[in-house]
């Protein structure tokens, strides 16, 4: 076993994931955050964190140009290893910090359509879990790691209510929302004794990535190859806003914490629909 060069990426690595910083992280984040680095380590592990420079920075970036995204996500890890060297005072700059991230054109996970939910509920039927798990999804804005959680001890008469996973550091932003008649009668199929909605024939909790490996099969099967179980959340946003919900009734319904976040889920919101809107009531002035 080849041992780690002191002050090396590959030692920089390691006494990160040793951190407070790592340490205080989500299992999940961790996760993703390992993946990201240990595929960095393989590449430049035995090369020297002390005399990284901006060039270099820019040149592991750039052979990730065509994945921007993921170039990005590699040049915050590159940044937080660059800030823990300087904490370990091996040096006295973070060259990540000069050097830009690149720029995405990508406007996320698209956002369903009316047309393309008809067609999902048309290919899989009532009672199914394909059709339960979209229902859920669709009107309560839930994410997967939400969606999957959810059962009768979460409705209370005719509200749901849960915490939202992805804000529980702080908490966990509260959702309290009406159960919609649609989705009231899609939960009619699921047993009063499941422990959740969504739950295998084995009566054992679904996965948050086993949900979304579903709901990719389910939406290759009705022919639906952009659309995603996280494109959901979105198109619940886009329905409320073109319903002419103000953007703080949408985020008590989606969790969202800022305006910028709601702004960015309702951009496909119907623009013709709310300029009739915003039209009739300038014609009430």
């Amino acid at each position: 076993m080849e041992k780690t060069v002191p002050k090396s990426i590959s030692d920089l690595i390691a006494r990160y994931y040793q951190s407070p910083e790592f340490l205080g992280l989500k299992s999940s984040t961790k996760t993703t955050y390992r993946g990201i680095l240990e595929r960095f380590r393989v590449e430049h592990g035995s090369k020297s964190s002390v005399s990284m420079a901006r060039r270099h920075v820019k040149a592991i970036l750039a052979a990730h140009n065509d994945t921007p995204s993921a170039a990005n996500n590699l040049r915050d890890r590159i940044k937080a290893l660059m800030d823990l060297a300087i904490d370990l005072e091996w040096r006295a700059d973070n060259p990540v910090r000069h050097v830009k991230p690149i720029k995405t054109r990508s406007a996320g996970f698209h956002t369903w359509t009316e047309e393309e939910i008809e067609k999902f509920y048309s290919v899989h039927a009532v009672g199914s879990t394909a059709h339960i798990s979209m229902t859920l999804m669709l009107y309560t804005g839930a994410a997967r790691a939400d969606a999957v959680k959810l059962g009768w001890g979460n409705v209370d008469g005719d509200r749901i209510r849960y915490r939202r996973q992805k804000t529980e550091d702080n908490g966990g932003v509260l959702i309290d929302i009406p159960v919609h008649s649609v989705l009231r009668s899609a939960l009619v199929a699921c047993p009063i004794k499941s422990f959740t909605f969504l739950q295998t024939k084995a009566g054992k909790n679904r996965s948050a990535n086993g949900l979304g490996n579903s709901m990719r099969s389910w939406c290759d099967a009705a022919n639906l190859p952009k659309c995603t179980s996280h494109g959901l959340r979105k198109a619940i946003a886009r329905r409320l806003a073109e319903a002419g919900a103000s953007p703080h009734e949408i985020m008590a319904v989606t969790g969202h914490t800022t305006l910028a976040e709601v702004t960015r889920y309702t951009r496909d919101a119907s623009r013709p629909m709310l300029a009739d809107e915003a039209i009739t009531r300038l014609g009430r002035i």
